[in-house]
């Protein structure tokens, strides 16, 4: 069974990485509608363009900055140790140089960093900054400290000073720390608990403002969403605006993390950092399988990696293990045949990503995949899309699976209506292929799906879904 090493059950891992790639897909969607008079209702597809010459999904600064203390993470460093700091100061400034956008204050303190001062330089800068009454508690450090929560799922304590520690980088003023602890701690209770609970960390601020946050809280929930959004540029009514919205929207199942990011940025002001900050505590909350796939298909940006490295580092960052080349197969592994009501799908296992027929110009993953299990020739980015599904038969190891299921068919419709030839497969084809190949067929045929299943195993005796996918073949609609 897939899961983590360390000691996280699957679906902890799921909300883990959900937090991550929720920060990234957030920061893309946001971004086509960045400080518009009146937002126009969020599209299904992302749009280009925003405060930068950003392509199609492309994340912002947002992500980017978040990326080297997830790299950090993933390598293992502790990221209170001055080093990593140092490493991070660095990487900061490395991606400055030809960032199509910072924040004027992140310009200001990294155009001060010094070499031989490390992270130091910038902590003194933003001190100076904050002392000559030139800077306040800005968004920019909230928008970067998911990968704190990921690091220390294990010590509250080490997440609330790293928090503070990878604010203080860029942020004099201690109320922008107290938001990151706030949140950081909160991300950490969604993924390990499954639940929101915004006042996690209140604990960990000192006491003299406690209150603060809490009748900021209380504002929030009774308040709505644009109650906040004219001044979410500022840390506490950046948390007032998410947190409003997270809290009035109906809260019935994984697509409330796509209810509540469409209503964030419809809201308005300063929407790919809002719906960064959103989709980091909505993922960590719902995890990465309740992302819309359609979304995940096109996030990607600096330094040039896309949703599945956002998957592997998070992966190493909580693991504590290098991302394998291969991953285990079974003795059985499922040789390519045609779907029964679609010859333009093609079913099998992870054998037959290498080499990857030529006829074949889009893949869905349904198993992860190791460097060296990769698709050759390379595909267009875009056309292999990956998908969280656990093949296990208990139901707790995937909690979104409805969803899931509901958001891979839509998917392979989707690539098969732009003409795609694809490639459908999971691990050693047994399980997983095709119970979403079922389900896909019943949607392309109108037949039961329990039928499109005997369709299949004919072609292939060896294809059995575990008991769970079973039973959702079985009352599929």
């Amino acid at each position: 069974m897939e899961g983590d090493k360390a000691g996280l059950s699957p679906a902890q891992m799921d909300r883990a990485t959900g937090a991550m790639v929720g920060l990234a897909v957030g920061n893309a969607l946001g971004s086509g509608y960045a400080f518009q008079p009146k937002p126009h209702p969020v599209e299904d597809r992302m749009l280009p363009g925003g405060l930068g010459p950003y392509a199609l999904g492309e994340w912002a600064d947002d992500t980017a900055m978040a990326l080297p203390i997830l790299q950090a993470a993933a390598e293992g460093r502790d990221l209170l140790d001055p080093a990593t700091q140092d490493a991070v100061a660095a990487a900061w400034v490395e991606w400055s140089m030809d960032a199509k956008d910072a924040a004027p204050l992140i310009s200001k303190v990294l155009a001060a960093h010094d070499p031989a001062l490390g992270a130091e330089s910038l902590r003194r800068a933003a001190a100076v900054l904050h002392a000559s009454g030139s800077s306040g508690a800005g968004n920019a450090s909230l928008m970067r400290t998911t990968p704190v929560a990921v690091a220390y799922l294990d010590d509250a304590e080490a997440t609330a000073r790293a928090a503070r520690t990878y604010s203080d980088l860029t942020h004099g003023n201690p109320t922008a720390a107290e938001a990151c602890i706030l949140w950081n701690l909160a991300q950490r209770e969604a993924i390990l608990t499954g639940r929101f609970d915004i006042r996690a960390g209140i604990a960990h601020l000192p006491e003299s403002r406690r209150a603060y946050w809490e009748d900021l809280f209380v504002q929030a929930e009774s308040g709505m969403p644009q109650d906040f959004a004219i001044r979410n540029g500022w840390s506490p009514q950046m948390v007032q605006h998410v947190w409003s919205a997270i809290v009035h929207c109906e809260q019935t199942g994984p697509e409330h993390l796509e209810q509540t990011l469409r209503q964030v940025i419809a809201a308005g002001g300063d929407t790919p950092t809002a719906a960064a900050i959103a989709g980091s505590l909505l993922g960590a909350r719902w995890g990465v399988s309740a992302i819309p796939l359609q979304w995940r298909r096109h996030v990607h940006g600096w330094p040039g990696l896309r949703d599945k490295d956002l998957v592997q580092l998070v992966d190493e960052a909580v693991t504590g293990r290098r991302w394998p080349a291969t991953f285990a197969k079974g003795p059985l592994s499922l040789p390519p045949i045609a779907h029964p009501a679609d010859a333009g799908l093609w079913l099998g296992g992870s054998r037959g990503l290498r080499p990857l027929p030529g006829h074949i110009d889009a893949v869905v993953s349904l198993c992860r995949l190791g460097v060296d299990q990769e698709p050759v020739p390379t595909l267009n980015p875009p056309d292999h899309v990956r998908v969280w599904l656990i093949d296990s038969p208990d139901p707790d190891d995937n909690p979104n699976l409805e969803h899931v299921a509901e958001q891979t068919v839509a998917m392979v419709l989707n690539l098969r209506a732009e003409g795609r030839q694809v490639y459908l497969h999971c691990n050693d084809g047994r399980s997983r292929t095709p119970f979403i190949a079922s389900l896909y067929g019943a949607r392309f045929t109108d037949a039961p799906a329990d039928e499109v299943l005997l369709a299949i195993q004919r072609l292939a005796p060896q294809a059995h879904p575990n008991p769970t996918f079973l039973r959702m073949i079985h009352t599929f609609v």
